[in-house]
Order: structure tokens, then C-alpha cells, then sequence
């Protein structure tokens, strides 16, 4: 059977088109408790002007501070959250605040659970992206049970863990 070279170049383009995904521009972590904690909540990044939005409302906190990262697998497996690896941190930086110009690609400062144990964040993350090395698709989202520092090397002295999310992509509408 032959088939004309018209037909192979239109099936051929045909395939590419298929497989061609739509660029990501929304993702979310739902966080579940590690061990007792109680601390649950959702993340949403979305794509936006110079960078990606992040969005979290987390409920089940000790009133306070806790630091707020994104870990470097999409494994929340183990009971501590050990299985989510460190921060992520493709480029080999320092440990840093969110707004810092050098720190780790996943650090997201602190959440502030009031009175009431919930926690609400909304900013935009210049170094966060849904494409090359510092794709946060597929990572852990880690909220630790004290305070990051913003300074102590690797992780802000920011605790244990005490709840954890994977990063996955949201159906485009």
C-alpha cells in the first residue's frame, strides 16, 4: 500500500497537533496533615504578570508564624513529610525570604495563622514558573510547625512539618 507524501506530512501534523499540550497557567496543592497535626488547606499558583500567583488558605494552626516552602518532590508518602525532600532549590542559593533576589527557587516566607488557626497568603513569586527549572509542577508544598527565620542555613530553623501538598495542574477551562 502506498501512501501519498501529502498524507503523511498532513498525519504527521495531525499528531503533533494532538499531542501538543496546552500551556499550564493554573496548579494547586491541597494539603493534607502530617501525623496529628490538623493543618489542611489548598494552594493555588497561577500564572500572572512577572511570575506566579500564590494563593493558600490554611486552616489548623497553632496561632503564629510558620514557614511556608516548596519542597523539592511531590512526595507527601511519610509521616513527617520527610519523603518531599528539601527546599527546592535548582539553582544552589541561600536560604532567603520570598522577596529576596538570592534564595531558594521554593521559599515562601512565612503564613500567619491568627487566633483562630487559619492563614490566608496572596503574592506574586517572581522566581516560581510552571516551565524550566523552577517549575514548582510536580514538587511539595511543605507548612512547618514554627516560624522560618528567613536566615538560618538551608531551612529558616523552621521546625518540623506538619502538613504537606503535591503541586499538580489544574484543568484549563
Amino acid at each position: 500500500m502506498k501512501i501519498a507524501p501529502l498524507a503523511v506530512t498532513a498525519l504527521a501534523a495531525a499528531s503533533l497537533a494532538l499531542a501538543a499540550p496546552a500551556p499550564v497557567t493554573k496548579a494547586v496543592a491541597v494539603l493534607n496533615p502530617l501525623g496529628s497535626s490538623g493543618v489542611s488547606g489548598t494552594v493555588t499558583f497561577t500564572k500572572a504578570e512577572g511570575g506566579v500567583r500564590v494563593q493558600a488558605q490554611i486552616k489548623g494552626l497553632k496561632p503564629g508564624d510558620h514557614g511556608f516552602h516548596v519542597h523539592e518532590f511531590g512526595d507527601c508518602s511519610a509521616p513527617d513529610g520527610a519523603s518531599a525532600g528539601g527546599h527546592f532549590n535548582p539553582a544552589g542559593t541561600p536560604h532567603a525570604g520570598p522577596h529576596d533576589a538570592q534564595r531558594h527557587a521554593g521559599d515562601m516566607g512565612n503564613v500567619a495563622a491568627g487566633a483562630d488557626g487559619s492563614a490566608t497568603v496572596d503574592y506574586v513569586d517572581k522566581q516560581a514558573s510552571f516551565e524550566g527549572p523552577n517549575s514548582v509542577l510536580g514538587r511539595g508544598v511543605i507548612v512547618h510547625d514554627k516560624a522560618d527565620d528567613l536566615k538560618t542555613q538551608p531551612t529558616g530553623n523552621a521546625g518540623g512539618r506538619v502538613a504537606c501538598g503535591v503541586v499538580g495542574v489544574v484543568k484549563a477551562q
